[in-house]
């Protein structure tokens, strides 16, 4: 990989992972089932490079992880719309009490009757393998000036970067 090639990734993967601690809520799904993307409350691990959810296991996305781990997506737009994500990984049921704690809090129990320890909470894992981001820097003004030239030129918009980021082991 070229130098530009890495210090790009490097600026994508720093910009993702901010967004991650910034923004609460993104879009799960599993992939290769028929349902749709569901929006989820996230607990990103930047050390770690995952991220984890709390869900019911009487929900259908839980549903699909009776065998296993399984493939899945997740999606994060920033509040300013200045990055578009869209992560990789395995998603799996953790049995992990000391996280689960770590994570609670009072918006979670307003989900469940029994609080943390009711028996339909189940903790979730995604590991992050991959992400395409995308980033526009240019701000709204400029945005739009971008959008315009390109529509009365051969212009190609420049309002940003994209790249496909391996998230493995750069934590």
């Amino acid at each position: 990989m070229a130098k530009d090639d890495l210090q790009n990734s490097a600026k994508l993967r720093d910009a993702l992972f901010d967004a991650l601690e910034d923004e609460k809520v993104g879009m799960l799904g599993v992939t290769g089932t028929r349902d749709h993307l569901q929006p989820m409350t996230h607990f990103f691990d930047r050390e770690n490079g995952c991220l984890w959810f709390i869900s019911s296991n009487r929900t259908d996305l839980v549903g699909h992880l009776a065998g296993g781990a399984r493939d899945a997506h997740f999606t994060v737009t920033s509040g300013k719309g200045q990055l578009y994500a869209c992560m990789s990984g395995p998603l799996a049921v953790a049995d992990d009490p000391e996280k689960l704690d770590e994570l609670w809090s009072p918006m979670a129990s307003m989900w469940f009757d029994g609080g943390k320890d009711d028996p339909d909470v189940v903790l979730l894992r995604m590991p992050l393998h991959e992400a395409a981001v995308w980033l526009n820097e240019a701000g709204t003004l400029r945005f739009g000036i971008e959008m315009v030239r390109g529509a009365m030129s051969d212009h190609d918009p420049e309002v940003g970067e994209h790249g496909v980021v391996d998230l493995r082991g750069s934590a």
